[in-house]
């Protein structure tokens, strides 16, 4: 079969649109780091949620106790996990950027040194040195060009995307919240031991689905995940119930 001939992009700027359409392609097909995110974020969220509110019905407070625990550990659990991120991320970006911005200025105040650098990461890579150094020489007189090749090259950071606090901390608020509101649904409608046993089984179908999905993400068995999803959930929330039994009786 005859192979498809592509001319190289002739401007900058088709380039750009050809580099962005290539990341986009490798996106889907590994699923995406923001959807994967989301996903471990409501199973997180729903994890959490089930093994409390089966832990608190299970020392038999009344419908209401349960409700309020579990909207707490909703609220609670996605607050914190929406602060954590965006702390971490804050961090991260601002060390990403001081980084971005030393490479910045040692390109002004040593570009010869810098271009011994460039020269270095072509010749890692298998080009001859007199092509390593008309590439260097290429290079290092175009200064955005340089600090971009050097940021992914040597700091082995992506320029244009070093993370969004602000994005992380709403997408994590939102994933766990969305989770954690699967075991509450139930007891809206039910009460006692059907809304127990509804939540466990609502619980149980979204944690296999979520974990199904997050296998698939990952390329492998998406019946394995689902059973080892289920598996672990069954386990926490089997040590919460019996917890909150002996403490229900201890109390009571």
């Amino acid at each position: 079969m005859a192979q498809t001939t592509q001319r190289a992009p002739r401007t900058r700027q088709e380039a750009l649109r050809e580099l962005m359409r290539m990341k986009e392609r490798h996106a889907r097909g590994t699923g995406g780091g923001r959807l994967r995110a989301a996903i471990f974020g409501v199973n997180d969220g729903l994890v959490t949620n089930v093994s409390l509110v089966i832990g608190v019905a299970a020392a038999e407070p009344g419908r209401q106790v349960v409700i309020l625990a579990g909207i707490a550990g909703l609220v609670a659990g996605a607050f914190s996990m929406a602060a954590g991120e965006f702390i971490s991320m804050t961090v991260q970006r601002e060390m990403f950027e001081s980084q971005i911005a030393l490479e910045r200025r040692e390109l002004e105040d040593d570009p010869q040194g810098e271009r011994h650098e460039v020269a270095v990461i072509f010749r890692a890579k298998g080009l001859e040195p007199d092509e390593a150094d008309r590439i260097a020489d290429s290079v290092i007189s175009r200064p955005d060009v340089a600090l971009d090749l050097m940021a992914r090259e040597e700091l082995g950071l992506n320029p244009d995307d070093l993370g969004s606090p602000w994005g992380a901390a709403i997408s994590s608020f939102v994933a766990f919240a969305t989770g954690a509101a699967v075991p509450l649904l139930p007891y809206i409608f039910l009460g006692g031991n059907q809304a127990m046993l509804a939540s466990l089984a609502l619980a149980g179908v979204v944690m296999m689905t979520v974990g199904g999905i997050t296998a698939r993400l990952s390329q492998r068995s998406a019946a394995f995940g689902a059973l080892r999803a289920l598996a672990i959930g069954a386990v926490t929330t089997g040590v919460t119930y019996i917890v909150g039994r002996i403490v229900g009786v201890a109390v009571t």
